[in-house]
């Protein structure tokens, strides 16, 4: 039963006040829970207001933000290992995770019924390290790092038009990305097996497979169950773009619900794969995002996963 929820919430993307009507349509009259409120700051994202809600005795979390609050107050709770239950009210740009958990979007009251109703499941927590130029920064993510052309269109989008429309600001970034991602070769190293010579633009090594607007890069990645996807992507010129497409959208999305194939097509230019730990090397510096935020520029990385490190609702 919960007693005592801790709302913590990113004010750049709403107010205490919207949150506290969708909260009071889905509670109605009476009593109800404890609710006490933590707002993040630019100096802390969410790490910092978990820890201190966890300190209050909370034993239900509710995000309201975008994917950088969501990633930081999943980090702090998979790190504590405290078993508190996390619920979404999902008010970003992406909304990654909670796409790939089916979590309401644009409103506030049907994700506040989710949060207080919902049932809880255990979701997966990658840990990525990586080097930058400050030195080597460990972060949680749970849905998905990388480099390749996701990092250089959420470094290209322009942050003003990103706010008026929303996800569409990528697609307007995605000429610009593609100029910069040039094949480059790297080393890959799965589950401590023997390294291997990999080439592609573009490595995404995920927890979750959905990306804003619906698009599915790894159908298979499930967040829940104890291994990374990860995708390789090497296509150039109109011809192999087209063909990749073809593939990604057909012959690994729509064609394998009608035919119920079970394994992933791949081809030149695409590249599959399954681990729990994955250490990458690259020849110069690379963007490297993580959950849909461009973090630095890095050569190298290693990421692990924690399975079951968190439980949702």
């Amino acid at each position: 039963m919960t007693s005592k929820i801790a709302i913590i919430w990113n004010p750049t993307k709403t107010d205490r006040e919207s949150l506290q009507s969708g909260l009071d349509e889905t509670l109605g009259e009476g009593g109800g829970p404890e609710i006490s409120w933590w707002e993040t700051t630019a100096d802390d994202p969410g790490q910092g207001a978990a820890r201190d809600a966890l300190a209050a005795g909370a034993d239900l979390i509710i995000v309201a933000g975008g994917d950088g609050t969501v990633r930081a107050v999943a980090e702090h709770l998979a790190d504590a290992e405290t078993g508190i239950e996390l619920a979404i009210v999902p008010l970003g740009t992406g909304n990654l995770l909670a796409r790939n958990l089916d979590v309401p979007l644009g409103d506030i009251p049907s994700a506040m019924t989710r949060a207080l109703e919902g049932e809880p499941r255990a979701v997966d927590v990658g840990w990525v390290e990586v080097d930058l130029d400050e030195g080597i920064e460990r972060h949680g993510f749970v849905v998905m790092v990388g480099f390749g052309i996701d990092a250089h269109m959420i470094a290209e989008t322009d942050d003003a038009l990103k706010d008026k429309a929303g996800w569409l600001a990528y697609v307007e970034s995605l000429g610009r990305a593609l100029a910069a991602s040039d094949v480059v070769p790297f080393h890959i190293t799965s589950d401590g097996q023997p390294a291997r010579d990999e080439e592609g633009h573009t490595l995404l090594i995920a927890n979750c497979g959905t990306l804003q607007g619906g698009l599915t890069l790894l159908p298979d990645a499930d967040p829940s169950d104890g291994e990374l996807d990860y995708l390789v992507l090497s296509a150039e010129g109109v011809a192999q773009w087209a063909g990749t497409l073809k593939t990604m959208i057909w012959d690994n999305g729509l064609k394998r619900l009608v035919t119920d194939k079970e394994d992933l097509t791949s081809t030149d230019s695409i590249g599959h794969g399954r681990a729990k730990t994955l250490e990458v090397t690259l020849p110069d510096d690379r963007a490297f995002e993580i959950d849909g935020e461009e973090i630095g520029v890095t050569r190298s990385f290693t990421v692990s996963l924690q399975p079951s490190a968190i439980r949702v609702r």
